[in-house]
């Protein structure tokens, strides 16, 4: 005699559970790890994590997931990020910072902090990867955290993924495709790149480029659901101070009627997008229905970084002066990208250079005492 299977779904603060019944009197309950596709589809209030999210471009993500009423869990070690960033949102009763360093193996479900999301059951619906070390003053310092970031951290994020089947995201970077070539500045996302696996820089370049691989490999052979990013230089307010960052550098300077100093030489150039307009990038492309591989999102406006500090010193009315300071390993000109496949989302900067530079002075200038005390 056969017998009557009867699946049953309860419904709860958005949480599916699923029972097999075999008769009235007794049960097995199934862990639903094989159900979360289906709720990845359902459910409508998303479980997110964002690793780095406390970092500068993480916590304005953070910060626009809470906006659009989700709950947001902030992964992050601190070691090149601030806790500043994220104060703001610690009260929100939707959002959740963890302490915790990518390279070391952990289970979001042991965390009791995380009990109101019910993950066990609802899972996580999309994953942001951004942790990784930015620091262009103490690049040195934290090499080997970058290429475990890269590597052990991107395979455990993505062993995350394929556990709750959730949509993950990598921000790359535009390091990938080498340093910029002179006949041609402007790249797309179909060009291969040129980096040195043996250069001073190459824990972050070559790890990058390791990074979409293994994201690339996993759509391949798990069938996760991958995007990649990848991300030309961005500015704004909650940039690390005093780090070899330019802009905040040049803002807190020319506050201070102190040199600005240029540490990519007076020739310099570079592209530069405001914060929200990347986070606007990086969300259409996780919504986009459909994938065809790495997206640029930067600004294709090419910049000549002595100009950058004449037009702040004038907004500020500051009497510094602009001298030529040491380059640093990690700061190097950059291809322009080339935008096609981020306009085909529907993207489009928003913020003018101008109009970026003054909010991001604002920032500053408001929290300049409790920035530079942190």
């Amino acid at each position: 005699m056969w017998r009557k299977i009867v699946v049953v779904f309860l419904w709860g603060h958005g949480a599916i559970r699923p029972i097999e019944r075999a008769s009235l009197f007794s049960y097995t309950e199934v862990r639903p790890c094989n159900f979360f596709p289906m709720i990845n589809q359902i459910v409508q209030t998303k479980n997110i994590l964002v690793t780095g999210g406390a970092g500068f471009i993480g916590s304005h993500l953070c910060e626009q997931f809470l906006r659009e009423g989700h709950r947001v869990i902030c992964l992050d070690n601190l070691s090149t990020s601030s806790s500043a960033n994220i104060n703001p949102l610690l009260q929100h009763p939707a959002f959740r910072f963890l302490r915790q360093d990518i390279n070391t193996s952990f289970d979001l479900e042991m965390f009791q902090e995380l009990s109101a999301f019910k993950i066990p059951f609802q899972g996580i619906q999309e994953i942001y990867h951004l942790a990784c070390p930015t620091s262009i003053a103490r690049f040195d310092q934290f090499k080997v955290q970058t290429l475990l970031a890269n590597s052990v951290g991107t395979s455990s994020i993505l062993e995350l993924a394929r556990t709750y089947r959730a949509k993950i995201l990598l921000t790359s970077s535009s390091v990938v495709y080498g340093g910029r070539q002179k006949e041609e500045p402007f790249v797309e996302e179909s060009a291969i790149g040129c980096v040195d696996h043996l250069s001073g820089r190459a824990c972050y370049d070559e790890g990058k480029r390791f990074a979409e691989t293994m994201f690339e490999t996993y759509r391949q052979v798990y069938g996760l659901d991958t995007r990649i990013a990848r991300i030309f230089r961005t500015y704004g307010p909650r940039m690390p101070l005093s780090d070899g960052h330019l802009i905040p550098d040049f803002i807190l300077n020319a506050l201070d009627g102190k040199d600005l100093v240029l540490n990519g030489g007076l020739d310099f150039r570079t592209s530069l997008l405001y914060v929200t307009d990347v986070t606007d990038g990086i969300v259409r492309l996780m919504k986009s229905p459909s994938y065809d591989g790495p997206v640029n999102i930067g600004s294709d406006v090419d910049l000549r970084l002595e100009d950058i500090a004449k037009k702040i010193i004038a907004m500020i009315g500051s009497s510094s002066k602009i001298v030529a300071g040491e380059n640093y390993v990690f700061l190097s000109e950059l291809a322009l990208p080339c935008t096609t496949k981020a306009k085909q989302l529907g993207w489009i900067p928003l913020v003018r250079l101008e109009d970026g530079l003054a909010r991001t002075i604002e920032y500053l200038k408001a929290n300049n005492i409790l920035l530079t005390e942190a």
